[in-house]
């Protein structure tokens, strides 16, 4: 077993596991939660079974970044002596940390790891710059790998970044930033549900569930609303999320699996009907909500949540959408880059794995690309974990001890210098 611990130390999840494997030994939440059961707040298990109805929730990172150094070690303590079952003192620490990451933030990071934990050697690198290597990697003799040129849209729980990389190196000038990820998304789920049927704003743990499960991109919004707005089995979009009850069951479930995959027969030709066929459809099928039914109907929330990262706008952000973001990432760079840049552009964090996601990014995409340039965009076989392989891939090559920081050399240069050594 390798002696380099890989540590993607992410704002949702961190990923964990050693250098040179294919998967991490272990996924968990970068949180501590308080059930309503509890008094204390407890460190979360790869598989939690607990009532998380209303769990309060502590995380370490806010909108990116490290802002409870205390919190973090005591999550981090938890994954090493109780998960990893590791010896800081003897294993090396390859670690992820965002882009434009405070110098104070690096400090505390660097304290962390070399004087609360005593690990031996320490490496820092960004995400976009794994993910790139992964995928060389992966295709030794695709465009990514010959060119050694990509551009790396990251959707992440914070936010989302499209960052060109050469060489293994990320450009950082080139690097566009929406502030809207994940948790934004659930959040915007929550408010919509609360406003039409039940209150969920402290459910969140269940409306990650129900976002992951049920929200899709739509290919085209203005016909999907009005789908939406049907009642009976024209609407192909309704369906039930059952909430736990605490008694026979602890977890969120959908009421019926083949009706929330009944939107995929839209784009397939499906009868989508006529004006008198939708009034007389309402007209039999008028019902009020029930409150008294532990479940809630969803309909436009399922495309409309998604649509956020498409138009910020929409959500009263004075921000570009993902499309113009990674035209303006691409501009950024040298002209001779872009045709490369546009040709491979990867796809990883999980808000990419709505369905559609990639077909709907090339619709917008397109119109905006010069017409002699080529779209392609490619989706990485597991987006969640396509940042930790990159990192295993590079914790596992021979040059890994002599790129990283020593912790000799932390306790005589200090932080500062040790990190001129990643080039960040």
């Amino acid at each position: 077993m390798s002696n380099v611990v890989v540590l993607d130390n992410g704002g949702g999840l961190i990923k964990a596991g050693y250098g040179g494997e294919r998967d991490p030994s272990t996924t968990i939440p970068n949180c501590l939660y308080r059930p309503l059961s509890s008094k204390k707040f407890l460190h979360p298990t790869p598989t939690t079974e607990e009532d998380l109805t209303s769990a309060a929730v502590r995380r370490p990172i806010d909108r990116g970044y490290l802002i409870n150094p205390d919190l973090q070690r005591d999550i981090w303590n938890h994954l090493f002596s109780n998960l990893l079952h590791i010896n800081p003192s003897n294993s090396s620490l390859l670690l992820t940390e965002p882009l434009f990451s405070l110098p104070s933030i690096e400090r505390a990071t660097d304290e962390l790891v070399f004087e609360d934990f005593g690990f031996n050697s320490l490496f820092i690198s960004d995400p976009p710059k794994l993910v790139h290597l992964y995928e060389a990697s992966r295709r030794p003799y695709g465009l990514v790998s010959k060119a050694q040129c990509s551009l790396v849209v990251d959707c992440g729980f914070s936010f989302t970044h499209a960052a060109p990389v050469f060489q293994n190196f990320t450009l950082n000038y080139g690097v566009k930033r929406i502030d809207l990820g994940g948790k934004a998304l659930t959040n915007f789920l929550k408010e919509l549900v609360s406003y039409r049927s039940v209150s969920v704003m402290d459910e969140s743990f269940i409306m990650d569930d129900v976002k992951e499960k049920l929200c899709f991109v739509s290919l085209d919004v203005a016909r999907d609303l009005k789908i939406a707005r049907r009642r009976g089995n024209d609407n192909f979009f309704r369906c039930t999320y059952v909430l736990p009850d605490g008694v026979t069951h602890t977890k969120g479930f959908v009421k019926d699996p083949d009706e929330a995959s009944k939107y995929l027969t839209v784009d397939d030709g499906a009868y989508l009907g006529t004006k008198k066929d939708m009034d007389r459809t309402e007209i039999m099928d008028r019902k009020k909500v029930d409150l008294t039914k532990n479940e809630f109907d969803l309909t436009n929330e399922r495309f409309l949540v998604p649509e956020m990262i498409f138009h910020p706008a929409d959500l009263g952000m004075n921000q570009a959408g993902l499309a113009e973001c990674i035209v303006r990432a691409v501009n950024s760079c040298h002209p001779l880059l872009h045709p490369l840049l546009y040709q491979s552009i990867i796809l990883t964090g999980g808000s990419t794995l709505f369905p559609r996601f990639a077909e709907r990014l090339e619709m917008e995409l397109r119109p905006l690309v010069p017409d002699d340039y080529q779209v392609k965009i490619t989706t990485q076989e597991d987006p969640i974990l396509g940042v930790w392989r990159g990192g295993s891939l590079l914790a596992s090559s021979p040059d890994f001890e002599a790129m990283c920081v020593t912790k000799a050399e932390y306790e005589e240069l200090g932080s500062a210098r040790c990190r001129r050594r990643f080039f960040h």
